[in-house]
């Protein structure tokens, strides 16, 4: 069972989307499992406190570092992860994804207020990760897009395991056009719009380098950085096979 930690003031918060569709299905069924962990029960005081003032001063309060690492201790594995959800950490995207899937789970820590004490995270070597540029009132919307971005991708969470090897950044590329039935559709606008002729062929090649074709295009258009390391990375493939060629391989 993949097991998924979440350190929270919200646990209340939790499985929130992540009880539906999909993730919901796989939580029922065991496929994986989720601790909820309220950081305010490690209070120190009668009152709850998990903040105070930033030393050096300035706006906001920060999560107090005896109060998060009393939480994090209590549910720190060898096995999982300890990743710290934070604006200014490295951005997550589909490889992290794939190597939190293959592990035993994660453990989330979820800041609030200005942040938590850079102590913290030094002595636990935490994970800053980001899910983009921008501020959220606090890292639990972040943690579920970590999660379902994992949990997806769990043995048995998805019916067709085709359909993620498929998907935008798998290989570097963002998805192809996807259209479905009736083939002919007019919108809004008044415009008949029609499903491109070599889906509607059933040969499986063409309509493989149309898909590939088209995911480039759109890479290239809508993200250049992508589409940068995936020319990089495209070449040094073309570069390994030349040389093995040259070696008789």
């Amino acid at each position: 069972m993949w097991q998924a930690t979440v350190l929270s003031l919200f646990p209340e918060m939790f499985p929130g989307p992540l009880g539906f569709s999909l993730a919901g299905r796989a939580l029922e069924t065991g496929v994986w499992s989720l601790e909820a962990v309220d950081i305010r029960r490690f209070a120190r005081d009668r009152h709850g406190t998990v903040d105070d003032t930033p030393f050096g001063g300035g706006a906001g309060m920060v999560m107090r570092p005896d109060v998060l690492s009393d939480a994090i201790a209590a549910v720190k594995t060898p096995e999982r992860p300890t990743i710290y959800l934070s604006p200014r950490g490295r951005p997550f995207d589909q490889a992290r994804a794939r190597a939190l899937a293959a592990g035993a789970g994660v453990t989330l820590v979820c800041g609030r207020f200005e942040g938590i004490d850079e102590r913290v995270i030094e002595a636990y070597g935490l994970e800053e990760v980001s899910i983009g540029d921008m501020v959220l009132s606090g890292g639990e919307i972040a943690a579920y897009v970590v999660l379902d971005a994992c949990i997806r991708l769990l043995p048995g969470v998805v019916g067709t395991p085709q359909s993620l090897a498929e998907e935008s950044f798998e290989e570097g590329l963002l998805e192809y056009p996807l259209y479905t039935r009736p083939a002919a559709w007019t919108g809004p606008d008044g415009i008949e719009r029609i499903v491109p002729d070599i889906l509607q062929t059933g040969h499986h090649a063409k309509i493989a380098a149309w898909r590939r074709e088209k995911a480039e295009e759109i890479t290239r258009q809508r993200r250049p950085d992508l589409w940068t390391r995936y020319v990089a990375r495209r070449g040094e493939g073309l570069k390994d096979s030349s040389e093995r060629k040259g070696k008789g391989q």
